[in-house]
């Protein structure tokens, strides 16, 4: 068995509202539609796809010359979105390290951002294997992310567990979620961000559909779908750092 792990929301309590919060006070409409209309989730995206912080923040603040304070705080105050470490979670981490089970961390992350917190949490260095969306160029919840990670780790659906809650995107576009959500296919951990460790639990596969009778004489023969997943050679473990 493998425990797939977010890191955002799961390990670490971040969300872009902590730093703003100070910078708007008391003034939490005007902080939302600044979250949702310049440093929207879309325009983040790119970020965790690979683009430089200073970079995305630069070109950002030369469209909204009236907000560039308030943008290049992204890039220069980023650690601040992180409100501390969810202990919970890092101590059910620690559990499953101590018991041999292999983790491994899955997330959407800056690559400035992720090297910055390698130095900062110890526990970033206890995973056998780090997938980060910015390295990669692909992100959650695009399937061919969750179908890389396996593959790089050489471990199967069937057998692997997933912690995956955070400040993700809302339902309603261009809008940071207030709560906790699940993505990927083996969403199968809850968690309530900041209020204690994530939940780890099998994931459910729903039941077959009954079995086709025998074909007939004439009649094609019917099979069961293919359930194929890449990956199921396991290759040595690499620790993250």
């Amino acid at each position: 068995m493998a425990v797939l792990w977010d890191l955002g929301g799961v390990l670490l309590d971040w969300d872009p509202r902590h730093l703003y919060r100070k910078l708007f006070g008391d003034d939490e409409a005007a902080m939302d539609d600044f979250l949702a209309r310049v440093c929207s989730p879309q325009w983040h995206a790119q970020q965790d796809l690979g683009k430089a912080t200073a970079e995305a923040c630069a070109e950002l603040a030369a469209e909204h010359p009236g907000q560039a304070e308030m943008i290049n705080a992204w890039a220069e105050r980023n650690e601040e979105m992180v409100a501390g470490v969810i202990s919970g979670s890092v101590e059910v981490l620690a559990e499953l390290r101590a018991a041999g089970t292999a983790c491994y961390a899955l997330s959407n992350m800056e690559k400035e951002s992720f090297q910055r917190r390698l130095q900062l949490y110890d526990f970033l260095s206890w995973f056998d294997g780090c997938f980060i969306s910015s390295f990669e160029g692909v992100m959650k919840p695009d399937l061919e992310y969750f179908e890389r990670a396996l593959a790089r780790f050489g471990l199967s659906r069937l057998t692997a567990f997933s912690s995956t809650t955070g400040p993700r995107t809302s339902r309603r576009p261009g809008r940071w979620a207030s709560r906790p959500s699940c993505s990927g296919p083996r969403a199968a951990a809850s968690g309530t961000r900041g209020q204690g460790p994530a939940r780890l639990s099998p994931v459910r596969r729903p039941p077959r559909p009954p079995r086709p009778p025998p074909a007939r004489r004439g009649d094609p023969g019917r099979g069961w779908p293919g359930r194929g997943w890449p990956g199921r050679d396991r290759p040595g473990r690499r620790r993250c750092g």
